[in-house]
């Protein structure tokens, strides 16, 4: 009759502490992906600031050579 009262008590605890290590497993992976797709953001703000510059360049470029072939065109 011990074993069936200690049983009753043992199975719920460890059944409790199985989904509790399921759970802290869970928040675990979780908090990885989080932190990856922030990564992942930060790296897509960095190529984008990179575009946006060379898109600048290409531009001011392209200005400053329509303005030498007005200036020539003037002469």
């Amino acid at each position: 009759m011990k074993f069936c009262k200690a049983f009753r008590i043992a199975l719920p605890v460890l059944a409790l502490l199985t989904l509790t290590a399921c759970g802290v497993e869970t928040v675990g992976a979780a908090a990885t992906a989080g932190a990856i797709k922030q990564q992942e953001i930060e790296q897509g703000r960095a190529v984008q600031q990179q575009v946006q510059q060379q898109l600048q360049h290409s531009m001011d470029q392209t200005q400053q050579q329509r303005a030498e072939q007005l200036d020539q065109a003037t002469r």
